[in-house]
């Protein structure tokens, strides 16, 4: 019988990843994405090079645009398959916790609606099948900020005798009694949902909420993409904005390949509602300001950069994913690839684009 490997977002950085990652690992990839991403950050995020690019390159991938909220053409979908589906990497969503704010309705529609329409379709036509959420460390809203945390020259972090000094933050965070933001809200209830549909119908279903996922596959943004974008500045000489805390706040970035690694990992023994934080840790992370520094040494060009006193509603101040749950699942699993593997992938990638 034919293996379908069903991937939302796939022209997207995790979504494109996901396609290259499974070719020779199901008969069929069947990429599901409508270029929402163009909508949401202009024609610059488009990322219909990349649906031209796996179209023309993955001989066993198939591309359908069809928008995630609107259940008939999923439906459609899912019964041409049935249960020849056997992995749904859902990726697709609005990711900006700053866009989400100009239109709550698509927002709340695209990342909660779209999640459960996906979730009827599996438990309607494959339920035997692995579900895989790509959630996010925002659902922990801006509790991360109420950390002891301690100011250096480049560099928030955490005092050296708190429990997440060593490997991060844990799964065991409240996401309660907390600020959001309204792409935090309903990326929370999307997550929720996904552990529901484990616990309650007793399916297969992976929360991985990620930090700041990246790699040379990224159409970065100012709104969404820290680490594209960022490098994308430093390339082209565009000025970049700083918002707050003194351009020293921390984030750990993933590459898409170890993410979605994980997902393979978790694939081949998969749990019901199982929840995981899914981000580059002790392994992978820098401050911005740590950033900007690798960006001008990579390129050898100073940046072009302000600073703005006004931090992003909800943004954390230090964010670093204790992974060590996953790794005590999946102990087969380790990441890859660190922060200046990542910066010069996308400034390879960058400059092959822009000459293409």
């Amino acid at each position: 019988m034919e293996t379908i490997c069903l991937i939302t977002g796939s022209s997207g950085l995790i979504g494109s990843e996901s396609v290259d990652f499974f070719k020779d690992k199901f008969d069929k990839i069947v990429g599901i994405d409508n270029d929402m991403r163009a909508y949401f950050f202009g024609k610059e995020a488009s990322t219909k090079w990349n649906a031209r690019k796996l179209s023309s390159t993955v001989d066993n991938f198939e591309h359908h645009d069809i928008d995630i909220r609107k259940v008939e053409p999923l439906d459609a979908l899912f019964k041409t398959y049935g249960d020849a589906i056997k992995l749904i990497v859902h990726t697709a969503a609005q990711p900006s916790h700053d866009w989400a704010a100009q239109e709550p309705f698509t927002d709340f529609t695209v990342n909660a609606n779209g999640t459960l329409n996906l979730l009827e379709m599996t438990r309607k036509h494959c339920p035997e099948a692995t579900f895989i959420f790509t959630s996010t460390n925002k659902v922990y809203g801006d509790t991360p900020n109420y950390l002891p945390l301690i100011e250096k020259e480049k560099r928030w972090e955490i005092e050296e005798n708190h429990p997440y000094y060593k490997e991060g933050i844990d799964e065991n965070m409240s996401i309660d009694q907390t600020k959001h933001s309204l792409f935090g809200a309903s990326k929370v209830a999307a997550d929720v949902l996904v552990q529901e549909y484990g616990k309650y119908f007793e399916m297969n279903t992976g929360i991985f909420r990620g930090g700041c996922l990246t790699g040379p596959n990224h159409s970065g943004t100012q709104l969404h993409g820290f680490l594209s974008y960022l490098m994308k500045c430093a390339i082209t000489g565009d000025k970049y904005t700083i918002f707050g805390y003194q351009g020293k706040q921390v984030r750990d970035n993933i590459h898409s390949w170890d993410l979605v690694n994980m997902f393979w990992h978790f694939h081949q023994n998969p749990r019901q509602g199982e929840v995981y934080n899914a981000g580059g840790g002790r392994y992978s992370n820098c401050s911005m300001a740590e950033a900007i520094e690798m960006c001008e040494t990579i390129t050898g060009k100073k940046m072009n950069y302000e600073y703005s006193e006004t931090n992003r509603i909800g943004d954390h101040i230090w964010w670093i994913s204790d992974v060590s749950k996953f790794k005590n699942h999946y102990p087969g699993w380790e990441h890859k690839y660190n922060i200046n593997d990542i910066l010069n992938q996308i400034h390879i990638a960058f400059t092959e684009r822009t000459e293409a």
